[in-house]
């Protein structure tokens, strides 16, 4: 799944077939112009080490102190940051090593806000946190995607029962499309997840 997704940005290129952004091919555009559409929350969030204020401009460098505090706060990233010794000025060592895992997602948000960008690929973006962490970032992730164009990969089916287009991946293939109603009709693999799921 995370491989289909890694095309879109162009961190692969496909051996055939074609992927199309309003009807146009992303290999006619260069790597950067698409890059500047594309934000990404995933897992595995990459930071630098460096002051949190700095982590979060890297999504645009040319952001204000003003624009930074109003993302930290969309993003709940200021309800850690303002317990911390020096808060913005924080240096948070390499990958963000002191902070928590829930942290680092909120910054990354924090960071995808700050870009502005038209696509915003979630990759598994909560699926190693406790469920109160879960329901922050949740939160923060409803304001980041606010119409924006979404693609979301999940395992858990209450971040994905809204979607516009649910599709059905098996062994790397998609066996079924539609909506969360309609596959709970007639696709079995979706009413089995669901049932393990959801009903519990």
């Amino acid at each position: 799944k995370s491989t289909i997704l890694n095309l879109i940005p162009r961190f692969y290129d496909a051996k055939s077939g074609d992927i199309t952004i309003d009807d146009q091919s992303i290999y006619s555009s260069t790597i950067e112009s698409l890059r500047n559409e594309i934000s990404m929350v995933s897992q595995e969030t990459t930071l630098f080490d460096d002051t949190i204020k700095n982590n979060i401009k890297y999504g645009r460098q040319e952001a204000t102190d003003e624009e930074v505090f109003e993302v930290a706060k969309l993003s709940y990233c200021d309800e850690f940051i303002n317990s911390l010794p020096n808060k913005f000025d924080t240096l948070i060592g390499e990958n963000g090593v002191r902070l928590s895992g829930g942290e680092k997602q909120r910054l990354s948000i924090a960071r995808a806000m700050m870009k502005q960008s038209s696509i915003i690929l979630l990759d598994e973006a909560t699926s190693s946190l406790d469920s109160e962490t879960e329901e922050k970032i949740q939160k923060a992730l409803e304001k980041l995607i606010s119409n924006k164009t979404t693609i979301v990969i999940a395992h858990r089916l209450s971040t994905i029962l809204n979607s516009n287009i649910i599709y059905v991946l098996d062994k790397g293939k998609v066996i079924d499309q539609g909506k969360h109603n309609d596959l709970l009709k007639h696709s079995e693999i979706y009413q089995n997840f669901y049932n393990r799921q959801i009903k519990e």
